[in-house]
């Protein structure tokens, strides 16, 4: 995830949502930014308009808004579309990611990209969200098996999983695992915590 100063978005002619169509999960555009609309709660006042309060997620930044709309009030909608990708190759610190569909390439930054540079091997399958055309959210997936490069290593006959070290996996990346993980052996890391899961093969 990147910050908006990280593009400069294209005014575009969008749609827009009445209050009656508000609802959990809703993609709209405040301000030029995109949003999602994580909860809606329709509240009716004795007296006066129906009020629809709403919690906002900024899909830039991951702040989160809170606005109350009075009824026929509208919001824009947002062009925001998921699409899934390969990742092709990096070369310094850009990132080549290819539309599985149309194989349109995208190129995102290493500020772009963020921590799944961690997890990224050449032809993995990945998620990508799409604001007007530009790639604002990387996702690898929810796990990934990663080879252990280099550690220290483990006390022969050690299985204890509450001794931990750092290990070396082939992406550059640096794991904490349990110390009875070596040189070679395949692990599962969790790519939402990055955190070791399990050993794979060894």
């Amino acid at each position: 995830m990147f910050s908006a100063s990280a593009t400069k978005w294209g005014k575009q002619s969008v749609g827009t949502y009445k209050t009656s169509d508000f609802r959990k999960g809703l993609k709209v555009q405040i301000d030029g930014e995109p949003y999602l609309m994580i909860e809606m709660n329709f509240v009716k006042p004795g007296k006066g308009n129906a009020l629809y309060k709403c919690k906002l997620k900024n899909l830039l930044r991951g702040t989160v808004l809170d606005r109350t709309y009075k009824g026929g009030d509208s919001l824009e909608s947002a062009d925001v579309e998921e699409i899934d990708v390969q990742y092709l190759y990096r070369q310094q610190d850009t990132f080549v990611f290819m539309d599985n569909k149309t194989y349109e390439q995208y190129e995102l930054s290493s500020d772009q990209v963020d921590d799944s540079w961690k997890y990224l091997k050449e032809g993995m399958g990945c998620s990508m969200m799409l604001f007007n055309d530009n790639p604002i959210i990387l996702s690898p997936p929810n796990h990934v098996e990663l080879k252990v490069e280099y550690c220290e290593p483990g006390a022969k006959g050690d299985t204890a999983t509450n001794v931990t070290k750092p290990v070396k996996v082939e992406t550059g990346a640096e794991i904490i695992c349990p110390s009875f993980i070596n040189m070679g052996n395949v692990i599962k890391v969790d790519t939402r915590t990055g955190q070791y899961v399990e050993r794979v093969s060894t």
